[in-house]
């Protein structure tokens, strides 16, 4: 894999891990296709049972490397091909997908600035641990861009219609606390703690039920635009699945017992 994104999975988890610190890890094509094509060998790797994306340097990611847009932008105009906004279907689209539909929980570790697709990667994640020095911007209207990397999706079901149009018209830094009271950070910890608290929660989701993690990202994700009905259907025909797991067995066998289930991921 490209070391402008390292991957490692130990005991369950998969750490990946943004880095290109001098760039801010801001994402040129190289990085959006190691980022990629991780994630995607993540969600289909059976030995992976959580994921942990986080980031090295003072920022999480800025977003797209405006350096290398300029100088494709220019090829374009010359050439005529128009080929460099397919970034959004080729890299950042695919990117989302393996965040927020992998079949296991992934938790954001944001220890600085999360900016334009920066910020929709992380909002993408299942639970955000996020460094009381980080902060987060839409960004995109500054550059004259609409909202890409999932966001005109995953930021008004977070913080509602109402807010998200404000930040995405009116582009601002939102600091960690702030972003916490808005419902974007599940937890804000002091920065020298953040890769320790991160990976702590990441672990603990590693050693969970991880079919009943992904049944949950499952439900959520439909009832996010179905009605009521279709939602109880939907977690009729999933608790049914969940029901049949060796790890429900398990974790009903040990309550019995007063003990801690020890969870298989299956």
């Amino acid at each position: 894999m490209a070391d402008t994104v390292l991957y490692d999975v130990t005991d369950g988890l998969a750490t990946v891990t943004l880095n290109r610190p001098d760039a801010m890890n801001a994402m040129n094509t190289e990085a959006k296709v190691a980022l990629r094509d991780i994630l995607q060998e993540a969600a289909a790797d059976p030995a992976v049972r959580a994921v942990l994306l986080t980031a090295t340097g003072r920022a999480f990611c800025v977003g797209q490397d405006l350096k290398e847009h300029i100088g494709l932008l220019a090829e374009d105009r010359k050439t005529g091909a128009g080929h460099t906004m397919n970034t959004v279907r080729e890299h950042y689209n695919p990117i989302v997908t393996a965040l927020a539909g992998m079949p296991k929980p992934v938790v954001a570790g944001v220890n600085g600035v999360a900016a334009g697709a920066g910020a929709g990667f992380a909002l993408a994640a299942d639970y955000r641990v996020v460094a009381d020095t980080a902060s987060f911007n839409t960004s995109f209207a500054g550059v004259a861009l609409t909202a890409d990397s999932g966001m005109s999706w995953t930021l008004p079901r977070l913080i509602g219609h109402g807010r998200a149009t404000d930040l995405l018209l009116f582009p601002r830094s939102v600091g960690a606390q702030e972003a916490h009271e808005l419902g974007i950070a599940n937890k804000v910890v002091p920065a020298d703690e953040l890769a320790d608290e991160a990976a702590a929660v990441a672990r603990r989701l590693a050693e969970g039920p991880t079919a009943a993690y992904a049944a949950i990202k499952e439900s959520l994700a439909f009832g996010a635009g179905r009605a009521l009905a279709e939602s109880l259907e939907k977690e009729d025909e999933l608790q049914v699945r969940a029901g049949a797991s060796e790890d429900h067995h398990r974790a009903v066998e040990a309550f019995v017992k007063k003990e801690k289930p020890v969870f298989l991921g299956r």
